[in-house]
């Protein structure tokens, strides 16, 4: 009976593998474009505050703490 299982685990093994590996990729493309396009990141404030949210504090906790405040002063001229 193990045996049969065998290719079953194997290929639940190999599924999960691959979910894991995109959601590491997805995660990583998504920190890189918020990181490096502040258009971007307020796209993401109006749709996704909270992922948005989350970058932030990353960042605050790397010692980057302008970030935030750039954004919120580029948004705020950009209305007026």
């Amino acid at each position: 009976m193990s045996r049969t299982m065998e290719p079953l685990a194997k290929k639940i093994f190999r599924g999960l593998l691959v979910a894991e590996l995109v959601g590491i990729f997805g995660a990583y493309g998504l920190f890189n474009k918020m990181n490096t396009s502040q258009d971007f990141r307020q796209t993401m404030s109006k749709k996704f505050p909270l992922i948005l949210e989350v970058y932030y504090k990353s960042m605050e906790h790397s010692g980057m703490y302008e970030i935030r405040e750039q954004d919120k002063e580029k948004w705020l001229n950009s209305k007026s």
